[in-house]
């Protein structure tokens, strides 16, 4: 069986990317500030191998993937024990003003590390707009690519893998604190749709 993927965040992005897990055969459990409840109609749309939870379920999957308003970050702390748990980061830094927070110098992935302590963080799926990351990865004869950072060998394998179940093309940048910068919000790679032929 797939591993479960927890989903923290019920936006564009989260949905998207929800898509993809679940055409591919992964059990996915999405999850927002609201109630359960309140995803049913996102649930019914997404289909089969979809269901609604608490963060602090989907938190529980082998996978969990951020997705949430930079805003709440602070909320990830006591969901679970992160130690050794792949999380898959696809946050952008944007304060509830739709400005860029100031970061001090680091990679927004370190900061979000944080508040996942022990966890393994893996920068992915934040570098396209949503619906470009909806689409078919295959386009134009090639997949699409995907970027991912991270500090864990293993980690990224595992999430790699994933990308590629899913019928994109993982392309591995290196690590959280010098090269996930490369794909957040500001940095070169961020919003840049490539095919790999």
């Amino acid at each position: 069986m797939k591993k479960s993927i927890g989903i923290i965040g019920a936006g564009n992005i989260a949905k998207a990317v929800a898509k993809h897990f679940l055409k591919a055969g992964y059990p996915v459990i999405l999850s927002s500030r609201k109630e359960p409840a309140a995803l049913q109609n996102t649930i019914e749309l997404l289909g089969k191998g979809a269901i609604a939870g608490t963060p602090k379920e989907a938190a529980q999957a082998n996978v969990v993937l951020l997705a949430l308003p930079w805003s709440q970050l602070s909320s990830l702390t006591t969901l679970t024990d992160w130690r050794q748990k792949i999380v898959i980061d696809a946050t952008n830094h944007f304060t509830p003003e739709h400005q860029l927070a100031d970061l001090n110098g680091r990679a927004s992935s370190e900061v979000v590390a944080d508040y996942v302590p022990g966890a393994y963080v893996v920068k992915a799926f934040n570098t396209l707009y949503a619906n470009v990351l909806q689409a078919d990865p295959q386009d134009a004869g090639g997949k699409r690519v995907l970027f991912i950072s991270g500090d864990n060998v293993s980690a990224k394998k595992a999430i790699a893998n994933i990308i590629e179940v899913l019928g994109f093309s993982a392309v591995d940048l290196g690590s959280l604190a010098i090269e996930s910068k490369l794909q957040q919000i500001g940095g070169p790679l961020a919003v840049l749709n490539l095919i790999e032929k």
